[in-house]
């Protein structure tokens, strides 16, 4: 595990957009597994001004929201085409997020896991972290989920996304999400940390016991993890050392 401590939130942005420049440099096809939410949106804007070539690129979101339209501005599809895929060369076939309008919740699930099958699986994946220790929407449980599935998100969730939705009563009780072992599997994962709010759950998920109840603790058990995190994320954790 490698930890990149960064001076602030434009050096993290700038940091993670070098690792994924990195990536797609290296393998003009590669499949980049994204994340939404306001950690990665700095990183977003760096990679569309360095003009990379985006047009052998297939992505994989972590998740989506049940219940949003695409064109809800708060949907994670609507998210990334303006955040990022709007601005790049990228093919909207190689585009690939969960249906969260899609009736049959379990019936999307395993298409979202033959999907990622039939690409060959994640070369980089792209994780924020959670206040909960949540990565993608895999809360808080007694259990690590494998493949993707319907989750109920947690009520700290729910408050942390607030901030987006005008009215309380629009935040979205479920969403679709990436299992963790299609996680796991990936080449590559970049957390990208910031701010004195997530210095506690950072601790635990990286110097506490592998746990369900801290989902993104199961990264301890990964091979090649890059933690870019500013200084005071990193705080609790360096009272460790």
């Amino acid at each position: 595990m490698e930890i990149i401590e960064v001076k602030n939130y434009d050096e993290l942005s700038t940091v993670t957009a070098d690792l994924i420049e990195k990536q797609i440099k290296m393998k003009e096809d590669s499949v980049l597994g994204l994340a939404t939410g306001s950690s990665p949106v700095g990183t977003y804007k760096e990679l569309i001004k360095r003009n990379l070539d985006f047009s052998k690129v297939r992505t994989i979101n972590l998740d989506e929201y049940r219940g949003l339209a695409p064109d809800n501005k708060q949907s994670y599809i609507y998210f990334m085409r303006d955040n990022l895929f709007n601005h790049v060369n990228i093919k909207d076939e190689n585009i690939n997020i969960p249906n969260g309008l899609a009736e049959e919740g379990f019936e999307e699930c395993l298409r979202y896991d033959k999907c990622i099958e039939d690409l060959g699986g994640i070369d980089l994946q792209l994780l924020g972290l959670g206040l909960n220790g949540h990565i993608g929407f895999n809360e808080p449980n007694t259990e690590f989920v494998k493949g993707t599935h319907v989750v109920t998100l947690s009520q700290s969730t729910i408050d942390a996304n607030s901030r987006f939705f005008e009215n309380y009563e629009e935040i979205p009780r479920e969403a679709i999400t990436m299992g963790i072992k299609s996680i796991m599997d990936a080449g590559h994962i970049v957390l990208i940390v910031n701010g004195a709010k997530k210095a506690s759950i950072l601790k635990d998920a990286l110097c506490g016991p592998i746990t369900p109840n801290v989902q993104a603790s199961i990264l301890q058990l990964h091979n090649n993890v890059t933690i870019v995190a500013d200084k005071e994320a990193l705080s609790e954790l360096k009272k460790t050392f």
